[in-house]
């Protein structure tokens, strides 16, 4: 009997249902991710799926990245908008961090 035409994966793959997207790269990124496959004998698509599985662990929200930078309502003087006292020293130079 012939091939069967199913491709030899390991079992875990084919257990979930998979969608297929289909993107284009930039040829260096190509080219690179075909490398990788060829010497580790796997499919590109494995090693896109790890890249975008370690990408989405290690992903840092836009809020956790400047949250430094947010001046929280509690920590303003009620008034900011009103007192010109506020204004003090505004538009001048300030000394190094």
């Amino acid at each position: 009997m012939g091939a069967l035409g199913v491709a030899i994966a390991p079992e875990w793959y084919y257990h979930a249902q998979v969608k297929t997207l289909t993107v284009k790269l930039p040829d260096p990124l190509f080219a690179e991710i075909s490398r990788m496959a060829e010497a580790r004998k796997v499919p590109k698509s494995e090693i896109v799926r790890e890249r975008l599985v370690n990408a989405g662990a290690s992903a840092i929200s836009l809020w956790n990245r400047m949250e430094d930078l947010v001046i929280r309502e509690d920590e303003m003087p009620c008034d900011l908008s009103s007192n010109k006292a506020h204004l003090d020293g505004y538009g001048k130079n300030r000394d190094h961090r």
